[in-house]
């Protein structure tokens, strides 16, 4: 079974899955919408895509901020993971997410992507950051 990893965002969720031995995250896709609150779309194609790859548990991005508090993108972040949950029946684990976007940009520009091209796929490498950071945790817990 594989692990999704997701970067929820006001209007996009960047996607990404572990390989099969849960070693590494690869970014799969960013689903966009039209407004914040229009979630259905988006809540059917994270669907399809947990049921492709297999998925048996997901790791949801937690905005948390600097100072280690919890602000307002929190709280809807945790709506969305009850939805997930609701929809799909399976575990949402929330994991920290401060910085992952500023090293997902970092990483782009050191990897030569255009700035035009980088808001393209900023969400789904921030994704694959965040579920690395998990996928990393369970490696030292187990040693």
């Amino acid at each position: 079974m594989r692990i999704m990893g997701l970067d929820y965002g006001s209007r996009t969720v960047g996607v990404a899955v572990s390989d099969a031995l849960g070693l590494t995250a690869q970014g799969v896709e960013t689903v966009t919408r039209e407004e914040e609150n229009k979630l259905r779309k988006t809540l059917r194609r994270i669907e399809e895509l947990a049921k492709e790859y297999e998925v048996d548990r997901i790791v949801l991005g937690c905005p948390k901020n600097m100072n280690n508090t919890l602000g307002e993108r929190v709280q809807k972040t945790e709506e969305f993971g009850r939805m997930l949950e609701r929809r799909l029946g399976l575990p949402v684990i929330y994991w920290d997410e401060r910085l992952t976007t500023v090293a997902a940009e970092r990483i782009l520009m050191e990897s030569g992507v255009r700035r035009e091209n980088r808001k393209q796929v900023i969400d789904k490498v921030a994704a694959g950051l965040i579920l690395q950071g998990y996928l990393d945790s369970l490696c030292r817990d187990e040693e």
